[in-house]
């Protein structure tokens, strides 16, 4: 095996490692912009897990993080949440997800 071949697979094991890692996070803060929807819809218990799970394997059969944003900003409109504030959740959710999985890998 040459060099080139090494790095090759070095490179390609990275890539796969990173398109793991961002899939886990986006898994998470899915999980955890549901939950939080849900504690804004009255939702609790089992109700909160469900939609918060829906949330992720709905996202598993290539849902977007825009058409993820989409529905919850259409399921809290009534609410009176705006769009940008569910879009600012999401961030955080996204930046929390990231710190547990960094946390996780130590």
């Amino acid at each position: 095996m040459t060099t080139f071949d090494k790095r090759e697979q070095g490179f390609e094991a990275k890539f796969a490692h990173d398109e793991e890692f961002m899939f886990k996070a986006a898994a998470r803060s899915n999980k955890l912009l549901g939950l939080w929807a849900a504690g804004q819809l009255g939702l609790g218990g089992d109700a909160a897990a469900s939609y918060a799970t829906a949330l992720v394997t709905d996202h598993l059969e290539s849902r977007t993080m825009d058409e993820v944003l989409d529905k919850v900003s259409g399921d809290l409109a009534a609410k009176g949440i705006a769009h940008e504030q569910v879009a600012a959740k999401l961030q955080e959710c996204l930046h929390q997800a990231l710190a547990q999985l960094e946390g996780d890998k130590q």
